[in-house]
């Protein structure tokens, strides 16, 4: 299939799970169930959830991955709200929209965030139950998820972002493998646990995901400077005056940078043959998109 044609099947799919994992917008209290409504369902690439559902189709074996996959999501799109604030990256848009915070405030948009966060590990959890791995397993998905999240990760990576008024490449590389990366690398590792992966394709998903991770940032940031609004949902060239892969690589090199992490991750796909088609498109495309 068609590298296209699956993305948006598989974004179809997520969407309309993701419209039934959250109370109704009239559910009381009202305003919070709106907010965290109004940030997961106003589109989105749904890469991070696309990845946990595509590490079945590699390792060979079927598996019942949507809700593990909405629960990516929405831990995904709880750090999008959080990222956005004035505190943090002060954004006024996100995906075509005002930010959260832009509509509802900026203490309901944090609680939102928490709900889609507390949400997201409830669906994963419930995932676990439904494919009835072993109690062991389900504790060590747990485990990454949440150590994804913290201060060795995601949060970690927000933190150094918020702290570096001047870095070079390596204290670069440090924020977005964490602040991006680690979700990545989680989204694939749930979905191969899930599986009932094996330790070395769990460990290729693994360097994949890291590779695809820090890629896709690079892409960011040179759509950043390349990109239009209307295309990408964010403001135009807000991080102009910031570090980023661009103003340290420049354009050219930061491209060539982003091209030989997806041939690295392409590479270490080949232990999956045929069955890591998908994957290694999706790798592809993540350089080559225009949002």
């Amino acid at each position: 299939m068609e590298i296209g044609k699956y993305l948006k099947i598989k974004r179809e799919d997520i969407d309309e799970a993701l419209k039934n994992c959250l109370p109704k917008e009239d559910t009381y209290p009202p305003k919070i169930h709106q907010a965290m409504r109004y940030s997961l369902l106003n589109g989105g690439k749904r890469i991070r959830p696309i990845l946990t559902l595509a590490t079945s189709q590699a390792i060979g074996k079927k598996a019942d991955l949507l809700m593990a996959a909405c629960g990516i999501e929405l831990i995904h799109t709880s750090s999008l709200i959080l990222d956005d604030l004035p505190s943090m990256d002060n954004a006024n848009f996100r995906r075509g929209r005002p930010a959260t915070h832009k509509v509802f405030g900026e203490a309901v948009a944090i609680l939102a965030a928490y709900g889609l966060l507390m949400k997201g590990l409830g669906l994963i959890a419930q995932n676990c139950r439904k494919t009835k791995i072993d109690k062991k397993v389900v504790s060590q998905i747990m485990e990454d998820i949440s150590e994804a999240i913290g201060s060795c990760g995601m949060i970690g990576g927000q933190t150094v972002d918020l702290d570096s008024k001047a870095m070079d490449l390596k204290t670069l590389e440090y924020i977005h493998t964490h602040k991006t990366g680690k979700l990545f690398v989680v989204a694939c590792d749930t979905g191969a646990r899930l599986c009932g992966a094996s330790e070395k394709e769990r460990q290729v998903l693994k360097n994949y995901a890291r590779n695809i991770g820090l890629a896709y940032q690079i892409r960011d940031d040179i759509l950043d400077f390349e990109g239009k609004r209307e295309l990408t949902g964010k403001d135009e060239r807000k991080d102009r005056n910031r570090v980023s892969f661009v103003t340290l690589l420049g354009i050219g090199k930061a491209k060539e940078y982003a091209n030989e992490l997806v041939k690295s991750s392409i590479y270490s796909l080949k232990i999956f043959g045929t069955r890591g088609k998908i994957l290694r498109e999706l790798a592809e495309y993540i350089v080559e998109r225009e949002n």
